[in-house]
């Protein structure tokens, strides 16, 4: 994405590191839990990739449109996937707003950003959806007294639901650094 290159390098390293620990997720004996952080990961290190500061690397038009086809593909499967789980459509707003910072970034490599017009309506829309979003993970990420039944049990990596919800507030927080300097 186009900006200064210290936030840029921030995002990168931020992104890359919830990819891997998204990696780690996937060891989890539990089958939907590895096919969540498989996409996770997946974004994770697209985005890490997209994050690369133009003034270091400027990606050929042909890797804008990779990006567009690998994105649209995990749109398209998160479309499906949809119908049996509502975290899916996160997965599809996520892979859709990649798609569409691909498609931008292809259509317009000479020139940063969308010039003096305004925020294009898909921006905004995609501001506002992953604004919600952080907020919404930043709440439940505040400590609750729970009670667990059975007793205690020690889970793995894969399996802390606070890590892998504090990973998705990074990655949106991620999303909305990038789709700001759109």
């Amino acid at each position: 994405m186009h900006g200064p290159a210290s936030p840029g390098w921030l995002l990168v390293v931020l992104c890359a590191a919830t990819g891997a620990y998204c990696l780690l997720r996937m060891r989890s004996p539990v089958e939907e839990q590895r096919r969540i952080a498989g996409g996770e990961a997946l974004m994770g290190f697209g985005m890490a990739a997209m994050a690369v500061p133009a003034a270091v690397a400027t990606p050929p038009r042909w890797a804008w449109l990779a990006y567009t086809a690998v994105f649209g593909a995990t749109a398209v499967r998160a479309l499906w996937t949809a119908r049996t789980s509502p975290h899916h459509l996160h997965h599809l707003m996520g892979a859709f707003a990649m798609v569409y910072m691909a498609g931008v970034m292809a259509a317009s490599p000479g020139h940063h950003g969308h010039g003096g017009s305004g925020v294009p309506l898909v921006t905004g829309v995609l501001l506002l959806y992953f604004t919600g979003y952080v907020l919404r993970s930043g709440v439940r990420l505040l400590p609750l007294a729970a009670a667990t039944p059975g007793g205690t049990r020690t889970l793995g990596w894969g399996d802390r639901p606070e890590l892998s919800q504090a990973c998705r507030l990074s990655m949106g927080i991620a999303m909305l650094a990038m789709l700001v300097t759109l």
